[in-house]
């Protein structure tokens, strides 16, 4: 999904011009540019600052890939197979130079080039690529398992273990059991900044970085202060400057001592790139994509430019110049990289092939979701409970037609902290989309499946005694939530009778009983027989919480209200209000009245591109039926949309209208599976291409889904849950 948010620019130019800064860095290491006017200015810059550009690349990484909102095998291995593709080029390209420089006349061939694949490169630079894949691999599992915390701790662990076979190896070796173990870890691979022990930590930092930025981006939604992010800004750039002075202080105390075996990794460097990466952050614009295809493509051809620059010196006896002077060797390695890899892009972006994008110009039909809106109606909805009380957002049947995991990850961004799904199977599919927070499953789930249910840490709710005692049986703790019947008579315990049952399952071994909840069932009425049953249903609800307090019984968290009880009963204080289509800006039926009046806004929309126009004489007729005759020569517009979209069949011939141009185009014939037509004779200027609005706001006009929901003979719920998923979510 993706979210037109005005005013916040989701490209973070900062990052893109400092990737090539970093392959820039990586070719000083190669080069020495200083070599020839300070050793020690030399060691600083190449062997101390250029060492955070590989975990820069790391971090970056880690910072697209993996998020707690992102557990989808599919990208880990999208992310793995580009890699190894690269990694696989590469290996070729330099196939030539390393038969030249007899790598495969070296003894026990087989083991060291095995060695060198997986961990070390077949060549010098290459080692970053294989680090690339397993370090990925290691962190995204790490935050999957354990999340950002032990994921991290996990991953200092590792980067630990790599920093004395590294920069602190002086100190290791002087122990016999260290020493031993590190000689036979070299004998795995020849350094410890590889895949296991360098790379997963920057990658999982990458990660936190992400989710820490998208939670403060949602907030900006909210709050548009960007106070707050100058003076992150400025923090950031302080402790960059800090930690950097810190490593350069560390790097040359170790090498005054001589205490490196090798110097890529320091104590400082992680707090250093970590500040670095969050100060680049503040920098936003419009993306940079070629920056980013040059800067890898300067990392992995630059060797081959200095083997080239060197047999071009030596032909044309320049040595003295191209190689001997240090500066003019690294500008000339750093002119010929950038060139040939800007000339390599260029050359892709013209004949290569092109990645389609799903976007608004392309699609035929979809649902647009203005997460500013939802923002906006959880903030307003949150203001209106009462203390102590907190939003459960119900997110069942895909966000009522929204999206679910997009919704809820947008909602746990901005602070909502608990959900309701309908199934065990929403419950799962919301956790491994990275939500945390309380999942109550408000519907059936087989006994048989107490296991899924505590491995998800999900929570059930129990719908009857039986139920109670056949999950109890299961021998397996979940938590639950105890639905109370007061007067719906559909699932719960009935609260006029099953006291003595109620009282059993709180004495389950295996039940943990987390809440205890009912639902009203006429709260959007504010007919006097209804508001009487209503508060009779309330009325039944606290008698058995009381008679639990009789029985020395601890009540847990209680929630009463959905959306209508709490926009007719805001009185009421429990401790959660499960708010569902309310939270989506609309009501179920379009002249609803409710006590407690919100501003609440929209957050769907329904569009789809006009693709064809058809004259249609006078005494013609359109779509199935024949049950639209024009009476007039008229324009028709074929929209590709119909109801296996989601858009009710039932409207046809019900003076039904869409949007197009701001004006009222009537729904002619009937609606098919996947097309629909519309009247645009007396709307000047429509085109193919143009955007037709079934749902939502065109200029000053709006068709309200609970308006068209009650013209179809339905609410809005039914409508907006019904829309299908081959609707794009924009």
């Amino acid at each position: 999904m993706k979210a037109e948010n005005k005013g916040h620019d989701k490209s973070y130019t900062g990052i893109d011009f400092f990737r090539l800064a970093a392959a820039l860095l990586i070719i000083t290491i190669h080069t020495s540019p200083l070599a020839d006017f300070s050793e020690t200015g030399d060691f600083i810059l190449t062997r101390i600052a250029a060492r955070a550009a590989v975990p820069f690349f790391f971090v970056t990484s880690g910072f697209f890939l993996i998020s707690r909102y992102n557990y989808q095998m599919g990208k880990l291995c999208a992310f793995v197979k580009k890699t190894a593709l690269i990694y696989g080029a590469a290996i070729l390209i330099y196939l030539p130079v390393n038969l030249y420089n007899g790598y495969f006349k070296m003894d026990n061939l087989l083991p060291n080039l095995i060695k060198d694949i997986v961990f070390d490169g077949t060549l010098y630079h290459l080692w970053y690529l294989p680090a690339s894949i397993i370090g990925g691999a290691i962190a995204w599992y790490l935050v999957k398992k354990l999340d950002y915390k032990k994921a991290f701790a996990a991953a200092a662990v590792l980067y630990l273990m790599g920093l004395f076979g590294d920069s602190y190896y002086g100190l290791t070796e002087k122990s016999l059991i260290c020493s031993s173990f590190y000689a036979l870890l070299f004998q795995i691979s020849d350094y410890t900044r590889n895949g296991i022990f360098f790379a997963p930590v920057f990658f999982v930092m990458g990660g936190f970085i992400a989710d820490r930025k998208e939670e403060a981006a949602c907030n900006e939604l909210i709050c548009a202060d960007s106070e707050p992010r100058r003076a992150e800004s400025v923090k950031d750039g302080v402790c960059f400057g800090l930690m950097l002075a810190l490593m350069l202080a560390e790097g040359l105390t170790l090498h005054h001592f001589q205490i490196q075996r090798h110097d890529s990794m320091y104590v400082f460097l992680p707090p250093c790139v970590y500040f670095l990466f969050s100060f680049l952050l503040q920098f936003r614009g419009r993306r940079r994509v070629w920056l980013r295809d040059v800067s890898l493509i300067v990392y992995l051809i630059h060797p081959m430019m200095i083997v080239i620059i060197r047999m071009f010196a030596k032909l044309f006896s320049m040595q003295s110049l191209l190689v001997d002077n240090s500066v003019v060797h690294f500008l000339a390695v750093t002119a010929a990289s950038i060139v040939f890899s800007a000339a390599a892009v260029g050359l892709w972006g013209r004949f290569g092939r092109k990645r389609k994008r799903h976007n608004t110009d392309t699609d035929r039909a979809y649902v647009e979701i203005n997460l500013e809106n939802l923002a906006h109606n959880a903030e307003v909805l949150r203001s209106a409970l009462p203390r102590g009380c907190e939003l459960m957002a119900v997110v069942k049947a895909e966000a009522y037609g929204h999206g679910m995991c997009e919704i809820a990850i947008h909602l746990d961004k901005i602070g909502v902290k608990a959900f309701a799904a309908a199934t065990i199977e929403e419950g799962i599919r919301l956790r491994r989309c990275g939500i945390r927070g309380e999942i109550l499953i408000l519907g059936y789930t087989a006994p048989e499946r107490a296991r899924e249910i505590r491995k998800y840490d999900l929570t059930q709710t129990l719908i009857d005694y039986d139920y109670a005692c056949r999950l109890e049986e299961q021998g397996c703790t979940v938590k639950v939530h105890m639905k109370i019947d007061t007067g719906m008579h559909r699932l719960g315990f009935d609260s006029d009778f099953n006291m003595e049952e109620i009282l059993c399952v709180f004495a389950m071994e295996h039940l943990v009983i987390n809440g205890i909840y009912t639902h009203l069932c006429v709260a959007d009425s504010l007919e006097e027989e209804d508001v009487w049953f209503t508060k009779q249903q309330i009325a039944n609800f606290y008698g058995v919480l009381k008679q639990l307090k009789k029985q020395g019984i601890h009540v847990p968290k209680i929630h009463i209200q959905s959306s209508y009880g709490l926009l007719n009963y805001p009185e009421l204080k429990c401790n959660y209000v499960r708010a569902g289509v309310a939270l989506y800006g609309v009501l179920s039926t379009p002249d609803a009245q409710t006590k407690l009046q919100l501003n609440l806004r929209p957050v769907l929309a329904l569009k789809a591109k006009v693709i064809l126009l058809r004259f249609v004489p006078q005494g013609e007729s359109v779509g199935y039926g024949r049950t639209f005759v024009a009476d007039r020569d008229s324009v028709i517009a074929i929209l590709p949309v119909g109801y296996a979209d989601g858009f009710p069949r039932n409207l046809s011939g019900r003076d039904s209208y869409v949007l197009i141009n701001g004006n009222w185009a009537p729904i002619v014939g009937r609606i098919c599976m996947d097309q629909l037509a519309v009247d645009v004779t007396d709307i000047a200027d429509v085109e193919v291409g143009m955007t037709a609005t079934l749902i939502g706001s065109d200029g000053s006009e709006t068709i309200a889904a609970p308006a068209v929901a009650v013209d179809s003979g339905s609410i809005t719920n039914e409508l907006l849950s019904r829309l299908g998923s081959r609707l794009g979510r924009i």
